[in-house]
Order: C-alpha cells, then sequence, then structure tokens
C-alpha cells in the first residue's frame, strides 16, 4: 500500500516510491529505493522535500501514526507531466489495501521493463519531435524517464537491456535513445560514478541524437547506401544537435559534450573536429561505445542486427576507434565476454572465457592458474555470478606480460578442453622459467 508521509516520518527500512516537489531538488538521482543508510535517512530529513510516498508492501510500515493528508495542489511542486486527476487517483490507490495475484518475479519485471519501454519511447517521441519543431528541450523533460530506467536497471539490467534492442524501423530512432540512456547509466554504474555523473550520463544518452531530427527522414530511413552530400548532412547532425541543446533548458555539460562528441574516435579519425582520445572528456568516450554496441545489435533498414557476441567481437577488433579499458569495463557491465580472453579473476587465478551457451546464461571461464600459489591448476569452470559470495572477472590480461608466448595454441587447447590433469600444466608449458606478472611480483610460470 502507498502511503504519503513528511520527511520526519521517514524510518529506516522504509521503501521510497516518490519525492513530491521539483524532482531536481532532491538529493537523489533515483525515486525508488530502500532507506538502508542512516545517513540516506539525514539527506532526505535535511533537503527541502515537502513529502513523499512510500510503499508498505516493499519495506516497513509507518506503525501507529496516521497517514498524512493529501492536499491538492499543483504548480512547480507537482511532478513533471502529472495532473491533479493523476494525484487523485493515486492517492484513492493509496488509501486502499488490495492483495493481487502476482506472477513469478521474472515475468512480472518482464513486464514491467516493456512498460518502462514504452514510456520512455512515448516520452522521446515527444522530446525528439518538438525538437523537430524548433522547440526548447528541457532536462526536466527527460530527468523522470532517465530515473524509471534506472529502477528498470536496479530490478534485471540483464532483461531491460534486452528488450530496447527489440525495435521496428519506425521506432528505432526514439528506441535507440532509451537504449543508449540505459547503457549509458549501467557503464556508469559499473565505473562508479557518483550520483550527478550517472545522472548525467543517462540524459546524455537520451539527447546524444537529438540532431538527427534536423535530418531529411529520407537519408535516416534510406536502405541503400548514402551519397556523399547525403552523408555529409548526417554527419551534421553531432553539431545540429548540439546548437539545439546549446538553446535548451537546464541541459548538463555532459549531455552537449556527448551529442557533439559521440562519433569521435581515439586515434583522431572521427568526427566532427577530429579529437583524439586524451581531447575526449570520459562521458564522450563512454557514448561512443553505447551508441555504436546499440546501434550495431538493432535491426535497421539497410543492414540486419547483429547478435551482441559478434558485436562486441567487431568493437574489439576495431583498433583506434574506442577506449579500450573503457570497452572492457563495458563488457563488465553488460556481463558479456568474447571467447578467447584471459581474464584475472577476483579469485586470484588466471582463466579464459568461454562461449556463452544461452541467452541468458551467466558468463563462464575456465580457470587454469593460481596466482598466489604461484603454479597451475587442473583447467577447472567457473560460473560468474558477481556480488560478494561470487567470482567475477577483474581485468583483462596481456598473455606476454605473463610469459605466456604461445598463448593462442594454449588458448585452443583450453577452449577445446584438451588440457588435462597430468599436463605438465598449461602456462608452464607455454614459458620456460620465471617472469613477472603486471603488478610486479616474480610468478613461476
Amino acid at each position: 500500500m502507498l502511503r504519503r508521509i513528511v520527511p520526519q516520518q521517514l524510518q529506516l527500512g522504509m521503501y521510497v516510491h516518490r519525492f513530491e516537489g521539483d524532482w531536481l531538488s532532491h538529493p537523489f538521482w533515483r525515486a525508488r529505493f530502500l532507506i538502508a543508510k542512516p545517513a540516506d535517512l539525514a539527506k532526505i530529513r535535511e533537503s527541502g522535500i515537502t513529502a513523499l510516498w512510500i510503499d508498505e508492501a516493499k519495506g516497513k510500515p509507518l506503525a501507529n501514526l496516521p497517514p498524512v493528508p493529501v492536499q491538492p495542489r499543483a504548480g512547480p511542486s507537482s511532478p513533471p507531466g502529472e495532473s491533479a486527476a493523476d494525484r487523485v487517483r493515486e492517492a484513492r490507490r493509496a488509501s486502499m489495501t488490495w492483495w493481487p495475484i502476482r506472477p513469478d518475479k521474472e515475468t512480472h519485471d518482464r513486464a514491467a521493463a516493456r512498460q518502462t519501454v514504452q514510456m520512455a519511447k512515448q516520452v522521446m517521441k515527444s522530446v525528439l519531435d518538438g525538437a523537430r519543431l524548433g522547440h526548447a528541450i528541457r532536462s526536466a523533460d527527460v530527468l523522470r524517464v532517465v530515473d524509471d530506467i534506472s529502477s528498470a536497471l536496479t530490478r534485471d539490467a540483464a532483461m531491460f537491456l534486452g528488450i530496447t534492442r527489440l525495435k521496428t524501423k519506425d521506432e528505432y530512432t526514439y528506441l535507440h535513445s532509451v537504449a543508449v540512456c540505459a547503457l549509458m547509466v549501467n557503464l556508469a554504474r559499473e565505473l562508479g560514478l557518483d550520483d550527478k555523473a550517472v545522472r548525467e550520463a543517462g540524459i546524455a544518452g537520451l539527447l546524444h541524437d537529438v540532431g538527427k531530427m534536423a535530418v531529411p527522414e529520407a537519408i535516416l530511413n534510406k536502405p541503400g547506401s548514402l551519397t556523399a552530400e547525403e552523408f555529409s548532412q548526417m554527419r551534421d547532425h553531432t553539431t545540429r544537435g548540439h546548437a539545439m541543446l546549446m538553446k535548451g533548458v537546464a541541459i548538463p555539460n555532459a549531455a552537449l559534450d556527448v551529442c557533439l562528441n559521440h562519433h569521435e574516435k581515439m586515434d583522431g579519425t572521427g568526427y566532427p573536429l577530429g579529437l583524439t582520445g586524451d581531447r575526449l572528456s570520459l562521458h564522450a568516450r563512454m557514448g561512443a561505445i553505447c551508441d555504436v554496441y546499440d546501434a550495431m545489435t538493432s535491426q535497421r533498414c539497410y543492414k540486419a542486427a547483429y547478435s551482441p557476441i559478434d558485436t562486441i567481437v567487431t568493437m574489439r577488433a576495431a583498433v583506434g576507434h574506442f577506449d579500450p579499458d573503457l570497452l572492457f569495463h563495458f563488457l563488465r557491465s553488460i556481463r558479456l565476454f568474447p571467447p578467447g580472453m584471459l581474464v584475472r579473476l577476483q579469485s586470484g587465478q588466471l582463466a579464459v572465457t568461454l562461449p556463452v551457451t544461452g541467452r541468458r546464461a551467466r558468463p563462464r571461464v575456465r580457470a587454469f592458474h593460481t596466482i598466489a600459489d604461484r603454479r597451475d591448476t587442473k583447467p577447472h569452470d567457473i560460473s560468474l555470478s558477481g556480488g560478494e559470495s561470487g567470482d567475477s572477472i577483474v581485468s583483462e590480461e596481456d598473455p606476454a606480460a605473463w610469459g605466456l608466448d604461445d598463448w593462442e595454441s594454449l588458448r585452443d587447447r583450453l577452449l577445446a578442453g584438451r588440457v588435462v590433469a597430468d599436463d605438465e600444466g598449461p602456462a608452464a608449458s607455454a614459458a620456460s622459467g620465471p617472469t613477472r606478472d603486471p603488478t610486479g611480483s616474480a610468478v613461476a610460470l
């Protein structure tokens, strides 16, 4: 049951469903979460928030206290897009206790993810079509979309990202923006960026292609190759989009930057300015990766969709295009690794990544060397679950740094399962004598 309270009534263990007041003024980049930390509780109580809604089905209920009456009001304190009728309906729902028949969690999460995608698509259609007509873009118009996408990623990132890949040619422009937003937020979380940077990454993803609203639809949807003149107009979408956002309201600098520079490349061969990697911001380098990944995995009028695994293999082979370290973190964020990578595990082992076995399968590796003991082990498969109790990939490793000069042969043997327990050891057979691992300690391989 939803209940409206004032910040002073909030307690640890309660689940925040929604803040009232100006969305920009509250101290959190997402609106739905469990109050688990005293610092978060204090931050809300000290903020300028006048009231909030809690979900008593998901957290601690408000015991022995009457609910705060809902006062009809309008103006800037109303959430963007919410009418008085919407608030009345929500108040009525909040006053009733009901017990629906709940489907299993995966079915429920999938339905919620699809609903979020469709809602986000409608918002972006309104924003981008308005931009096509010359209307100024306001940051507040898309902030709630970022919040809803962030919440969906928290529930099940893989499911939500999978749904965003399902696009028809008529809705590609709008859903591409939604997908890139989700990928940017997901990557920003993987990088451990602060709340402000994560929020701005999401806004940048939503608005990165706004300049395509100034490109004729005949060019955007042309099934064949573009002429030189058409390609020139297509390339102009970065500068045109930047000009549109400059006229907008409260557009973050990160969104301006990504809009202008998401087609730049690390080696300086991109456009519009030909900037090299050392002159590109983190958000711009993130945008380049997320934009290409979604474009390649989507069906377009002029090409079929690549599979996710074929896409990341192709992107890794595009030397000079993407920031390689950032691309590795992107792989971690989507939990998808091409087979044959030499990686270091959180458990202190060297392993090779294995082929993906199913659409929703966890990534797997075949470990073969214990770093701390400086010894080879019988190859064994590990399903990477992550989290505090599971193993995860920490970094991609350079075979030469480990003395694995015959890595390609060893890799193929490991992938084929031809390294057995009585071998002299995969690493030992590949190098003679000690070498030094990348951290500087001597390791006998």
